[in-house]
């Protein structure tokens, strides 16, 4: 029966409005269906990886036969039982084994792959291998890489804009320096999984936790040596990727396929938490020497730096992760004269991979440190010299970036401008200041950091979506896009995207899990812009079946297209209103096309890497954050009393999951660069490999006071879904203010004079030993 309502005046779920994550009461209840909760066929056969115990080393033997010997296995697959080319490379540089074959490049590097009856025989069975091992000499760190020839991984990239080198020996002012920003592991509460079911002939079904189906396709087919149209890969949802299920899913999923097709039975590989730390990548650490040259007010005049970033033993994502890193190397400030390079170094490491940012984070952090510096050494408020070198407004002669794209929606001044006022940074940091002259123990620091971030894949080919939507002749609507779901709310927002384009409830709508078998060749969900590109797509579908269902409507009613007018839940066509449901019905009969594939790519974008120029991004979203702490300059120990956020992302779809991913990233980004310490032995052994050495944020460690605000009045210049701005990775870098405000409270130790040169994760170790550095200035 039709309970439409016909005087509703709007549905339940439209854009521009808060709802709650379409899963969210599956995740508190326990109810959401992830791979490992999928029930299993019969018969399922179950992974285990067998793992390098040397950080470098040729293969000399290997006795695997106590391993095939274990009751309960079933094979122990070598790289030579690869049936394709044995490399899961994400960019097609062919440095990457799915198994190593003769050489080891990392401790924790699969050599071999065991299939049982079990997850524990498995296991099990896969620690009674014995290797022969020829040792050779490894560095893991980016020191000790350069010390040994600085081999690289890709061809770096150089940015530059004036003459750098020249304007330093006449600038008034200069000074050179090193910044260490550390790594950081996704920890996602998911770890990495794959099932494969087999099919018939040559085809394989897929079930992975991975944040590109299209990528797990692509690896599989090479793998197996069979066409992409044999294999169908799909994703409900993972339980976190934070860009650590970009590419680093494939060996799981290769491994799995190769297995399901020979065994001819499905396989399923779940790692634990330790092998899963081991043996997939991580954030990049960065080393960033700097020399600056400005003038007595603190006026940037050139910038020379060169960022150099352990990248692991093959090349992964490491190209675009620091050529990320030198387009923000300029943060939110115009550098009159810049020479930026990177140096992605080659280390006996597990590769690293995407994270969050994909190399923004670093990049904006140095730049933080060259105004810190500057600060420190003319004797100011850093947020004044911040202030000085914003970029300019159009027309200023202060809009060029050093890749040579004009900034034309610059709106950080006013977003500085408000939350300095809305915090009461002023007053707050005077009181300080004033705190830390009688305050022999605890010592305070205050800072307001702002966010400039580039909105698409560097790589142009990557910023485009498709999407599938069906209208069924009950009126009941069928969405499916190439974007993946791990938390954010990117089903959900693209769902309103189309209950809003025909203005039905969001009940109406199902959301479907992701599959290639729907939506073709597909880019990462990543770089921010999963609803940019999918909620466009679907929008593009829906538009589609919306101006048939008017050209149906004009036709059979007579009336012109204007007196089509899609209303809540319903349509009125001249003076008559009929339920969307019976609408749709004699549209049905009418044979009328209910069904659409929707396509989006990105405009205006190009990008020449060789030359360093371009237009890489389409927007830019901004914000800024306002962090204050404690530390006990006897322990190094640290407090966050509070912080206070203003963030655009223009014209919000839904600011419920905006705000939730803002307060999420900017906890993510405080552990980052607080707590989140990766270590690795004179062995090349990861020590940080499980929650007992490696310590994420709580939530006993979020501000004591946390006010997040969306900026309401910004909305997207461009012609974005709704004018909206993507939300998933500008937050991260709020959390700059909380290693500035810690920067500021050792500082105060020394009275303020010489800048702490705090390096990054700054754990209470380094806070306590920065305290005690300066303490002999």
């Amino acid at each position: 029966m039709d309970t439409t309502s016909f005087d509703k005046t709007e549905i339940d779920g439209p854009i521009h409005r808060s709802l709650r994550h379409d899963s969210a009461h599956k995740h508190v209840t326990g109810s959401a269906e992830y791979i490992d909760d999928i029930p299993e066929p019969a018969g399922l056969v179950h992974g285990a990886l067998g793992l390098s115990d040397r950080a470098h080393a040729e293969i000399v033997s290997m006795d695997l036969s106590e391993v095939e010997a274990t009751p309960g296995v079933l094979w122990v697959m070598v790289a030579k039982d690869v049936p394709g080319e044995n490399d899961i490379s994400s960019g097609g540089r062919h440095d990457e084994p799915l198994l190593a074959e003769t050489k080891v490049e990392f401790h924790g590097q699969p050599i071999f792959a065991v299939f049982a009856e079990t997850r524990d025989i498995a296991r099990k069975a896969a620690r009674k291998a014995k290797i022969t091992y020829k040792d050779l000499p490894h560095f893991t760190d980016i020191d000790t890489a350069i010390e040994n020839g600085g081999a690289l991984v890709i061809d770096p990239m150089t940015l530059k804009r004036g003459d750098a080198k020249i304007e330093m020996d006449v600038a008034p002012r200069r000074l050179t320096g090193t910044m260490r920003i550390g790594g950081q592991e996704h920890f996602y509460l998911e770890s990495h999984i794959a099932m494969a079911v087999p099919g018939e002939d040559d085809e394989v079904t897929l079930w992975s936790s991975t944040q590109h189906p299209s990528e797990i396709q692509h690896i599989v087919s090479h793998i197996l040596q069979v066409p992409s149209n044999a294999v169908t890969v799909q994703v409900r949802r993972m339980g976190g990727g934070f860009g650590g299920k970009e590419t680093q899913g494939n060996q799981f999923a290769a491994l799995c396929a190769i297995a399901a097709k020979k065994l001819n039975r499905a396989v399923k590989i779940r790692p634990d938490r330790d092998e899963d730390m081991s043996a997939t990548g991580k954030r990049h650490d960065f080393r960033v020497d700097y020399e600056l040259g400005f003038d007595e007010e603190g006026r940037i005049h050139t910038v020379d730096a060169t960022y150099a970033a352990r990248c692991g033993f093959s090349s992964d994502l490491s190209g675009p992760v620091t050529d990320r890193a030198l387009f923000h190397a300029d943060s939110s400030y115009f550098y009159p004269h810049v020479h930026l390079t990177s140096r992605p170094l080659k280390t006996h490491t597990v590769s690293n991979t995407a994270f969050r940012g994909f190399g923004g984070p670093q990049g904006m952090l140095g730049a933080e440190r060259f105004i810190e510096e500057i600060a420190y050494a003319v004797g100011k408020d850093p947020l004044d010299i911040r202030k000085l070198n914003f970029y300019g407004e159009t027309g200023s002669g202060r809009t060029t970036t050093p890749y040579h794209q004009e900034v034309e929606d610059n709106i950080i001044a006013r977003v500085v401008e408000e939350l300095e006022t809305s915090s009461d940074y002023r007053a707050r940091r005077d009181a300080i200041i004033e705190f830390n002259k009688t305050s022999p123990i605890i010592r305070k620091g205050i800072a307001l950091t702002p966010v400039k971030f580039g909105i698409s894949f560097t790589m142009t080919a990557f910023n485009q979506a498709g999407a599938l939507v069906h209208i069924y002749n009950d009126g009941s609507i069928h969405l499916n896009h190439g974007g993946t779901e791990m938390g954010q709310g990117l089903y959900t927002k693209v769902a309103q995207v189309v209950a809003d384009a025909f203005q039905v409830d969001i009940n109406r709508v199902k959301i479907t899990a992701t599959t290639t078998g729907k939506v073709p060749n597909t880019s990462a969900t990543a770089a921010s812009s999963g609803t940019d590109l999918n909620g466009m797509a679907a929008y593009d579908a829906a538009r589609q079946i919306r101006e048939r269902l008017v050209k149906f409507a004009t036709d059979n009613w007579n009336v012109p297209e204007e007196e089509v007018v899609f209303l809540p839940n319903r349509v009125r066509i001249g003076l008559e209103e009929i339920a969307f449901n019976d609408f749709i019905k004699k549209a049905y009969f009418a044979r009328v096309q209910l069904s659409a594939a929707g396509f989006y790519k990105t405009p205006k974008i190009h990008w020449d890497r060789a030359a360093g120029r371009g237009t890489p991004f389409y927007y830019f979203a901004y914000g800024a954050a306002c962090s204050e702490v404690s530390i006990d300059t006897l322990t190094g120990e640290y407090l966050m009393e509070r912080t206070d956020i203003l963030h655009d992302v223009g014209k919000s779809l839904n600011p419920a999951i905006d705000i939730g991913q803002i307060e999420g990233a900017f906890v993510q980004g405080m552990g980052w660069l607080t707590t989140e310490e990766l270590w690795w032995d004179g062995k090349g052994r990861l020590r940080t490999h499980a929650p007992s050495t490696y310590k994420i944020p709580l939530a006993s460690d979020r501000p004591k006071s946390f006010n997040v605000k969306l900026a309401e009045w910004a909305e997207n210049a461009e012609p974005t879904i709704g004018r909206s701005k993507a939300v998933g990775e500008p937050p991260f870098m709020l959390a700059i203010s909380v290693l500035e405000a810690l920067s500021m409270a050792v500082a105060s130790v020394a009275d303020y004079k010489v800048c702490p040169r705090l390096d990054a994760p700054a754990t209470p170790e380094r806070v306590l030993m920065a305290v005690e550095r300066l303490k002999k200035v």
